[in-house]
């Protein structure tokens, strides 16, 4: 690809583009043969609104925070490309390339931290954290927002420093033109509750919508990964999503607030962030909550984890174990001992034999013995810029002991889900991780390789990527289909299903309202279009009025299909939420029981309507003088959905729900109830481990803890677990 590049002396330089770094859905990156520490990112359709935000950018750079040691700390554009043809259109821009640095979740999440940088200890997470926050006033002071602050564009080097990516995406202010290029695109897991459920395009961010985004991002490196409104869900039916929990302002960890949750027992405990941190992340996610403008600074941030990194203690038996003096002990200590001997940061030695990325089956023997962690006293760390990176440190062993479990077979169990969900923590968000990133070497292929294909051939492409579940790629394709047929129903619903995989409700509504509009008769977009309705509720400010939404397009689906199955299921869906809230539920459940019957009679194959019936049923079981036959019902209803498909976790875990709610009540059957209870808890951690469903696994596991200890801190620090290697 031919472009031209203007220098500052106004020559024109001509660049043949040729080897290309990756392809994303909006531009490709190319290396530059005349500069190997820059590249070249160049759309493929340029359009004029891009090439003003471009000339905004360049002319109002921000500061550079780590300017001093040489290191980018934000990929700012750097020079305007322009077409080779004649026309002076701004195709696209040169910025630095970066290099040896990975995608922030490989350093907070354990398991790639463990085999990428074994030696990140706790103060690089603080050091991070720092540089993150950094580089985030920066940018706010030179009136910017990253708009779309998710962990795929914040890259991290081995020594802590931070680089903030795919800049050109941001929200930019225009002051000659008094106009906000808006960033069009968010992800739920770090948007805040003000913004949920909005068209982005259709929002100009702020500094405090950022600023929500920034502390889940810090959140998460201290607490080994953990969402901050991650947990374990208290309430009846299933767990809200994230959106949901944040739109609600369910902090998992509020100090003020009643949230349905509990911290998941294998999370990092509340205490170990340092008492400024406590407060700085209350500020945020309760006090923020209602009012955005309490949400702390990007340079709070900084002064508090400068605070926090001073206050570290090495820990005597592995000075790897960096922590806050405010503990009396040394909480990664006593973390390894409940992992089973799996150290979070583990020692030199360990990681020279590579033992720190070996499965370890820990020998079961009895002891008497207490295990104390010795601490030293209060070290001032030296190196106080927050810009600075760590340099190694020479450290020595840890070898943990353990104690002896209870309940073998159940803590055997646990012990092999315990590191193992730490693996699985944000694997649902990795996908995003290679989206249009500079560091990424591979992106999704399209653009110029398919210019040429027929609407069939982008239609299957859609499908086989709706498939494999690269939901952005179907969206591509699916576009591309409906540019050659626009009159094609299918493929607007198609697209929309896609949509609302990625949790973008709008467009969803969008391309099912165009679908319908084609086609009246389009069954599949009223029932999707329903749906979408209903999982809006959960964070809408009107429920009611999403709930008589979903059912009028669930009615008007079954009209013109009397034998849709799925519109049967998600209406009864829908009537079994309302009966939560209405003044007549034993009527609004027996509809839904007849949704779910009348699913059922049309196709006793679908193990969804079984279990959404054996959910009612245990619903009424809550407020039935005649509990027992309803709780009787709801486990020959699990069975039989169970007898469908067998690998379904949701289903074990209802079910041993049931059965120790039942074994409560004594009888002669209690204890044998009780057994089941495990079996099914157990199988349901055992399945979403395999199919790494991280929520159906928090759920077992504390489901577990309620039936065998009742008290998950107590067995945990009784328990001798084993392990797997993933």
């Amino acid at each position: 690809m031919q472009v031209l590049r203007y220098l500052p002396n106004q020559k024109i330089v001509h660049l043949n583009l040729t080897v290309s770094l990756g392809r994303g859905g909006e531009a490709c990156i190319y290396t530059v043969p005349t500069d190997a520490n820059t590249v070249a990112k160049v759309y493929h359709k340029p359009s004029e609104m891009q090439a003003r935000k471009l000339e905004v950018m360049l002319n109002h750079p921000p500061e550079n925070p780590t300017a001093s040691l040489g290191h980018i700390s934000i990929a700012w554009p750097t020079e305007l490309l322009r077409a080779a043809d004649g026309s002076d259109r701004i195709v696209g821009f040169l910025m630095p390339r970066i290099r040896s640095m990975r995608p922030i979740i490989d350093f907070y999440n354990p398991r790639t931290r463990r085999q990428h940088c074994p030696l990140f200890s706790y103060q690089y997470l603080l050091r991070t954290a720092r540089n993150l926050a950094a580089a985030f006033a920066a940018l706010h002071a030179s009136g910017y927002c990253v708009g779309d602050v998710n962990e795929s564009n914040i890259l991290v080097s081995d020594t802590a420093l931070v680089t903030v990516v795919d800049t050109d995406s941001f929200q930019v202010y225009d002051p000659d033109n008094d106009f906000v290029h808006r960033c069009p695109v968010g992800k739920p897991e770090f948007t805040p509750p003000e913004l949920q459920n909005k068209t982005f395009a259709k929002c100009d961010r702020a500094v405090p919508h950022d600023l929500f985004g920034l502390a889940v991002l810090i959140f998460q490196l201290l607490m080994e990964g953990t969402h901050p409104f991650s947990g374990i869900y208290q309430g009846a039916g299933e767990p809200p999503p994230y959106e949901a929990r944040i739109a609600a302002g369910h902090f998992t960890y509020s100090q003020n607030r009643s949230v349905p949750y509990v911290p998941t027992p294998i999370a990092p405990p509340w205490k170990i962030l340092h008492p400024s941190l406590q407060e700085l992340f209350l500020r945020c996610f309760e006090d923020g909550h209602s009012n955005p403008l309490l949400r702390p600074s990007a340079q709070s941030w900084v002064l508090a984890l400068a605070e926090a990194e001073d206050a570290l203690v090495s820990c005597s038996t592995n000075p790897q174990h960096r922590y806050s003096n405010h503990l009396e002990t040394c909480p990664w200590c006593e973390r390894t001992l409940r992992l089973g001997g799996r150290d979070p940061f583990p020692s030199p030695q360990v990681i020279a034999t590579r033992e720190h990325l070996k499965p370890r089956v820990t020998a079961r023997r009895r002891t008497s013995d207490t295990r104390r962690f010795p601490q030293t006293a209060a070290v001032s760390f030296q190196q106080h810029s927050y810009y600075n990176p760590i340099p190694p440190r020479k450290l020595r062993v840890y070898k943990p002991s353990n104690k002896a479990g209870l309940y073998s077979v159940i803590f055997a169990l646990l012990g092999i889900g315990t590191f193992f969900y730490l693996d699985l923590t944000n694997d649902l968000t990795s996908n995003y991780l290679r989206k249009d990133s500079l560091a990424q070497q591979s992106l999704i292929e399209s653009g110029d390789n398919h210019l040429h294909l027929s609407f069939a051939d982008y239609y299957k492409q859609g499908h086989a990527a709706y498939k494999v579940k690269n939901y952005e790629q179907a969206i591509e394709n699916f576009t591309l289909a409906i540019k050659k047929q626009p009159q094609h129903a299918k493929a607007f619903v198609n697209r929309g299903n896609s949509h609302y995989n990625l949790k973008d409700y709008d467009a969803a509504i969008a391309d099912y309202n165009q679908a319908i509009k084609i086609n009246p008769k389009e069954v599949k977009a009223y029932v999707n279009r329903g749906n979408v309705y209903y999982m809006q509720a959960e964070y809408s400010t009107d429920q009611d009025k999403n709930y008589h939404l979903a059912l009028a397009d669930f009615n008007t689906a079954l009209r013109l299909n009397p034998n849709e199955v799925e519109a049967y299921i998600r209406r009864g869906i829908v009537r079994a939420q309302m009966a939560k809230y209405s003044g007549d539920s034993q009527l609004d459940y027996q509809k839904a029981i007849a949704d779910f019957n009348q699913a059922i009679n049309i196709n006793p194959s679908r193990a969804e309507a079984h279990y959404q019936l054996g959910l009612v049923r245990y619903q009424i079981a809550q407020y039935s003088s005649n509990f027992e036959q309803e709780y009787t019902k709801a486990i020959s209803d699990f069975g039989r959905a169970l007898n469908i498909n067998p690998r379904l976790s949701k289903v074990y875990l209802k079910r041993g729900i049931v059965y120790h709610e039942l074994a409560q009540y004594g009888g002669n059957e209690s204890r044998s109830q009780q057994s089941k209870a495990v079996e099914d808890l157990q199988m349901a951690a055992k399945i979403s481990l395999e199919q790494d469903d991280e929520e159906s696994y928090q759920q077992a596991l504390s489901s577990i803890c309620i039936v065998v200890e009742n008290k998950c801190d107590t067995m945990f620090q009784n328990a001798t677990f084993s392990q797997k290697a993933r």
